[in-house]
C-alpha cells in the first residue's frame, strides 16, 4: 500500500511539473527576415560609426562575422528611428538617453555625446536593447527627440 501511494504521488508531481513547464514556455522567436538593403556594402558613414565603437577589434568582431555584420546593418539602416514630438501631450515617459550606458568595451575612452545631433547620432555607441523581443524608446535629455529601437523580430 505504501509503494502505491508513493507511485501515485510521484506521478502527480511529474504531471504537475510537465504541465507547469509547458505553460511557461514563451513563443519561439521567428527567424529574422532582413530587408534587401542589408546586402549592400557599408557606406562611409556606417564604417566610421563602426570604427568609433569597435576600434581595433572592428575586423575580427564585426567584419569577419557576416551574420553579426548583417544585424548591425539592419540596426543602422532600418531599426533606429529618431522622432521629434513638439506637442508635450505626445511626449512619452521613458528612459533618458543619459541613463543608457556607453558601449566602451572595445574603445575604453569612448564617451557619450555632449550634444545631440540627429544627423550624426551613432546608435551603436550606446548599449541599447537592440536584441530584445520588443521595441524600445528613449528620450534624449532636454529635447523633444526620442530614439525608437524597432524590434529585430518584426512581422
Amino acid at each position: 500500500m505504501g509503494k502505491l501511494h508513493l507511485v501515485v504521488i510521484v506521478m502527480c508531481l511529474l504531471t504537475i511539473g510537465v504541465y507547469g513547464q509547458s505553460v511557461n514556455l514563451k513563443q519561439p522567436l521567428p527567424l529574422v527576415n532582413y530587408p534587401e538593403n542589408v546586402d549592400l556594402p557599408l557606406n562611409s558613414k556606417e564604417l566610421l560609426q563602426l570604427k568609433e565603437v569597435y576600434g581595433d577589434e572592428l575586423q575580427s568582431f564585426v567584419l569577419n562575422r557576416p551574420n553579426f555584420l548583417k544585424a548591425i546593418k539592419d540596426i543602422l539602416r532600418n531599426r533606429v528611428e529618431i522622432i521629434e514630438y513638439t506637442n508635450p501631450r505626445d511626449q512619452k515617459d521613458c528612459m533618458l538617453l543619459s541613463e543608457v550606458p556607453v558601449l566602451n568595451a572595445f574603445v575604453p575612452e569612448l564617451k557619450r555625446d555632449q550634444f545631440f545631433d540627429k544627423s550624426n547620432f551613432n546608435p551603436l555607441k550606446y548599449n541599447f536593447r537592440f536584441f530584445s523581443r520588443g521595441a524600445s524608446i528613449y528620450h534624449v535629455d532636454n529635447t523633444n527627440y526620442y530614439i525608437k529601437i524597432k524590434a529585430q523580430h518584426r512581422r
